[in-house]
């Protein structure tokens, strides 16, 4: 019996690395207008964005339902697998209501752990890809789920916003809202803290706000994982993630790219870094 992962697409997981550790993704939904897209399956982050640009509608999301959660419960269960499912903070999505609610559907609860990681994007993905890996090595179903709570307060992610409007109309701005005022020249940087919006600072340049988040990795004085991720601008991304990796050679920098939902937030030309301090 081996413990198997399930998460969201929030958590901005590759289907590659997702496909290599086993792991199982329930996409949530967006919405243009009357027409609705799975996340990442039925719409991929290019046509999201490019979309986003041109259209009038403002696109809208929903969390997956219980009945998404129970089906891949009950394939994992029946293959003799018990789940740790690892999703987003429940004060930005109701998709753990939707996890957790699952569980009863898909019966014998005592193989199913549902965890509430107060965290989305990479703060939320390399979560699962750490468990994902303890996993992968033979231990049981506590074990993993000791492991994933042990480390909640270890993962962070900040992101350099080019603009909060996207984030403002969508309703999922939580503290950060006393940034609104700020003029067009200055460039926030968010976090997610206890679960919700936070801002951190305030930048007057998109590379004041790329230094500050090199910097921000290098806070930590021991990285169990990192991760940078973009919306529309990989190549931006791609030389943080180098200049990562020329300082720390012994971690695998991941790359990944803000979901179509979580984009529906946080619009384009976001920029982030995540990191899972080591305990």
């Amino acid at each position: 019996m081996a413990v198997r992962i399930v998460t969201d697409s929030t958590s901005d997981i590759t289907a590659d690395l997702a496909s290599e550790l086993g792991i199982t993704v329930i996409p949530l939904t967006v919405f243009f207008g009357r027409s609705s897209f799975l996340d990442r399956v039925e719409m991929s982050t290019d046509e999201f964005y490019r979309r986003l640009a041109q259209e009038s509608l403002f696109p809208t999301t929903t969390q997956p339902t219980p009945a998404a959660f129970s089906e891949a419960y009950s394939e994992i269960l029946e293959a003799g697998d018990d789940i740790v499912a690892i999703v987003i903070s429940s004060k930005l999505s109701g998709t753990f209501q939707s996890a957790s609610s699952a569980v009863g559907i898909a019966g014998d609860e005592s193989r199913i752990r549902v965890i509430d990681s107060l965290n989305t994007a990479m703060g939320l993905g390399l979560l699962v890809i750490a468990a994902a890996k303890l996993a992968r090595t033979g231990v049981d179903l506590d074990h993993v789920a000791s492991f994933v709570d042990e480390r909640l307060a270890k993962s962070h992610v900040i992101m350099l916003f080019d603009s909060l409007k996207y984030l403002a109309r969508g309703g999922r701005i939580g503290r950060a809202q006393g940034l609104l005022g700020s003029v067009l020249s200055i460039k926030p940087i968010l976090t997610v803290k206890d679960g919700v919006v936070h801002p951190l600072t305030r930048l007057r340049s998109i590379a004041a706000g790329r230094e500050y988040l090199y910097n921000f990795a290098h806070s930590f004085s021991r990285i169990e994982g990192l991760a940078v991720e973009d919306a529309t601008t990989p190549e931006i991304a791609d030389s943080l993630a180098r200049r990562l990796g020329d300082d720390y050679p012994d971690n695998y920098i991941y790359r990944s790219t803000v979901s179509p939902v979580l984009g529906t937030y946080m619009g384009p030309n976001v920029l982030s870094v995540s990191v899972l301090e080591e305990l």
